[in-house]
């Protein structure tokens, strides 16, 4: 069967996505999930203290405001809760066929139809939107011997809630998003927990609380106060833009938090200087917590900055001792910059997506690329975000797909292909704006290819892509009328 729009993924991409489409008039529409349940990285991410590092009124839809949140930072289940309720009341979660993982997706120039092959049987589609995410696929680290040991051992983002951590030896590899939240939470209960560390993150206090009754009572009932509250906090996020993406200079104003949040966090000098980062502030993503310090300084936690040499059957070993543990946690992040990997993507004349990528990402406003006709990418390269909420960019691509939709529809087109001198074009704006950011300003990051190229985030604001992304310009497509 033929349908008008396949989207692969049901995170907040895929969901908003196909809300915005059913209410454009397109109900034709199906989601692919390979997992039995929604949510994206909030399905996936089920780890101890899992929580947003964005307020939770900008952390949402513009078009389904949610005044009940319980904290100001929301935690996982409320997000996953969020989007389930999403797609309950506008009426996809019926579109979305579970356990259905894309293998492959041909696209039939005669037809104008991209072919999809997925693990439970073949469909095609007019459009194929891809809400797969950057962070959808967990890496471990190439340590030898990580299959010798006899303990348990999962990534943070497979989390393993039969292991039993309490009176436990646990090991947490890895000082990044994940790690620093859920290290408070082992250390509460771990007999021993050792956090080994290749580079210090910077940590920063998180402005988070409860809301009370009366305040939820007040968002919901006083017209305006919901809207205000996000847009006073989009216009504080946004101004850190300023530090990122144009002044790093800027970034000093946030060192002093960050020295303030290690000195109230951390008495011990030795251990204090073990956690300066040795990089300038922002390279790497910034990280927010107000438990992790003190959670290092207990006296049940041990930080080791020893380089891990090779896991063995009892534990992690450095060059200078051997720890023995228990369970081993490895907190090490996602691949980000293969995006639609590890599916196999056919475009105009044979064309791979792996060999056009072979460079690193590309894909005009990161959106569109050049030789796949009818296939959109959200959350795609250059649109991550270090300061701000990565809705709002969804958003904006929402948009701005449903401006190509529309564009088919009306001039009666079987098929738009983005130009490659557009293409081109984009990915040299930002390579050269991305020489003043300080996420080239001398560290290695998730934001990076092999080479050094960062090809992840936008460098810029996100009113700036909001107005890039309004409307499709047809000087940047080729079509082919249809039939």
């Amino acid at each position: 069967m033929t349908h008008s729009v396949v989207i692969i993924g049901s995170g907040f991409g895929g969901i908003g996505m196909a809300i915005r489409l059913r209410e454009a008039g397109i109900r034709d529409v199906v989601i692919l999930e390979k997992a039995e349940e929604l949510g994206g990285t909030w399905r996936d991410n089920t780890y101890p203290g899992a929580a947003c590092d964005v307020p939770s009124h900008l952390y949402s839809f513009s078009f389904e405001r949610k005044t009940d949140w319980s904290r100001r930072f929301p935690p996982q289940p409320e997000i996953l809760g969020y989007l389930r309720h999403c797609a309950r009341k506008y009426g996809v979660l019926a579109n979305i066929r579970f356990g259905t993982e894309v293998t492959e997706a041909r696209f039939d120039e005669d037809a104008a139809l991209w072919r999809i092959s997925t693990t439970s049987g073949a469909l095609e589609a007019r459009v194929l939107v891809s809400a797969c995410g950057q962070l959808n696929r967990p890496v471990l680290p190439p340590i030898g011997g990580r299959e010798s040991f006899a303990g348990r051992s999962f990534h943070s983002a497979r989390w393993d809630h039969g292991a039993g951590l309490r009176g436990r030896r646990v090991a947490v590899i890895g000082t990044g998003a994940s790690a620093v939240q859920i290290v408070p939470e082992i250390a509460k209960e771990a007999a021993e927990l050792r956090v080994f560390q290749r580079s210090a993150p910077y940590v920063i206090d998180k402005p988070d609380r409860a809301y009370r009754k009366w305040e939820q009572a007040v968002l919901r009932n006083v017209p305006g106060v919901w809207e205000l509250s996000r847009a006073r906090t989009y216009a504080l996020y946004e101004a850190r833009a300023l530090g990122f993406v144009k002044y790093p200079k800027l970034m000093a104003m946030l060192e002093k938090r960050f020295t303030r949040t290690l000195k109230n966090g951390i008495d011990d000098p030795v251990l204090r200087d073990a956690l300066i980062p040795g990089y300038p502030m922002g390279c790497k993503r910034i990280l927010i917590s107000n438990d992790y310090y003190p959670a290092l300084a207990r006296p049940n936690v041990d930080l080791v900055t020893d380089p891990i040499e090779r896991i063995t059957p009892s534990g992690v070993a450095t060059a200078k001792r051997a720890y023995d543990v228990d369970v081993i946690v490895y907190a090490t992040g996602f691949q980000a910059g293969g995006f639609l990997a590890p599916m196999k993507i056919v475009g105009r004349d044979g064309r791979e997506l792996n060999e056009a990528w072979r460079d690193g990402a590309q894909a005009h406003l990161g959106i569109t690329v050049s030789g796949f006709p009818n296939m959109f990418l959200l959350y795609g390269p250059y649109t991550n975000l270090g300061h701000n909420s990565i809705i709002y960019m969804l958003e904006s691509q929402f948009r701005y797909v449903l401006g190509c939709v529309a564009a088919l529809r009306r001039a009666g087109l079987a098929w738009i292909d983005v130009r490659p001198q557009a293409q081109d074009a984009f990915t040299r704006e930002m390579r050269e704006r991305m020489r003043a950011t300080v996420w080239e300003a001398g560290c290695r990051s998730w934001y990076m290819t092999a080479d050094g190229t960062v090809v992840n985030n936008w460098p810029g604001f996100t009113f700036a892509y909001r107005r890039a992304t309004r409307r499709p310009d047809p000087r940047h497509f080729t079509a082919r009328p249809a039939a």
